[in-house]
């Protein structure tokens, strides 16, 4: 091959590259990880192996990548619709269906084997649950056919928190099964917004998010209920974990904010307003950065320790 035809080829192979990537859906990844780390650190009481916190991370991202990428083949039919994701690699056809799935059952085996061999079997386990669960439990069976599709099928969006867990202790104990249902709460407060933000793409795409099957004050209550069930089981990890004052803390300033922000929504729905005028996407982006400090607060709280008696 001559110079030049190598030179135009990079960019393609980039190219090539960078739609593979895309699959996996990276930002999601980013926002799974958070989850995951700081359970690791107060599984330890302190600051894990740094080997097996790199390898927890490995395997992560090689199965959250699957889940995603499975999850991108089988929506393409309303991806193409929605403005938001039409520019997904399967619909633009960057990526063909075949080779699609051969990339995410290469990314299942991969995670799959790298957790039982690195870090545990019980770690490999949860993975591969987790990948079903939403490639299979949300992406197949519930997201087309129910309003409370994200409300269960979020249910592999916190399987982080029993991972990192487990890569640590290799069991699932109580703590953190209480942040997987800190998350478990978390997910329609954080996710209902931006359906709220979104809602004509979904009504296009008939897929039945709760905000395309009910008006914004019915959304604007549940969001309201959710927030104050999160914010309360945020305060469980309190006896169960014996967290000290900065995570306490944390969690009472962090939740009440969220809290707020979710009535301030409810109010604005009330007032009449809807669509984009109801600034969903405020608590949306408030969200991330909730579950991100509070998490934080989760992983510092065993190192700087300030007992509550």
């Amino acid at each position: 091959m001559t110079t030049a035809a190598t030179a135009a080829a990079i960019p393609g192979a980039r190219s090539r590259v960078a739609a593979f990537v895309a699959l996996t859906k990276p930002r999601i990844i980013e926002l799974l990880l958070v989850t995951t780390v700081p359970v690791m650190f107060l599984a330890q009481r302190g600051v894990p192996s740094l080997w097996l916190v790199l390898a927890t991370l490995v395997g992560g991202i090689l199965s959250a990548g699957a889940a995603n990428t499975f999850n991108c083949v089988y929506d393409r039919d309303i991806d193409r619709l929605m403005h938001r994701t039409s520019s997904r690699p399967m619909v633009t056809g960057e990526v063909g269906v075949r080779e699609a799935l051969v990339f995410g059952a290469a990314l299942t085996v991969a995670s799959t084997v790298w957790f039982a061999l690195v870090v545990n079997v019980l770690s490999a386990v949860l993975s591969l649950l987790a990948i079903a669960l939403y490639a299979v439990g949300y992406t197949m069976l519930l997201k087309r056919r129910t309003s409370q599709n994200i409300v269960w099928g979020g249910i592999a969006g916190c399987m982080p928190t029993l991972i990192g867990w487990s890569a640590v202790t290799g069991t699932v104990q109580w703590p953190a099964l209480v942040l997987f249902l800190v998350i478990f709460f978390w997910t329609p407060p954080h996710y209902w917004p931006l359906s709220m933000a979104f809602r004509d793409d979904y009504a296009t795409a008939e897929v039945p998010m709760l905000p395309v099957e009910r008006g914004p004050v019915a959304v604007g209550r549940q969001v309201v209920a959710y927030s104050w069930v999160m914010v309360a089981t945020s305060l469980v990890l309190v006896p169960v974990a014996g967290m000290g004052w900065l995570y306490t803390a944390t969690a009472v300033v962090a939740g009440a904010l969220f809290v707020a922000e979710a009535h301030r929504l409810l109010r604005a729905a009330r007032s009449g307003l809807t669509g984009t005028a109801l600034r969903p996407m405020r608590l949306f982006h408030y969200s991330i950065t909730y579950v991100t400090v509070v998490f934080l607060a989760v992983a510092v709280d065993p190192l700087a320790y300030l007992p509550l008696r």
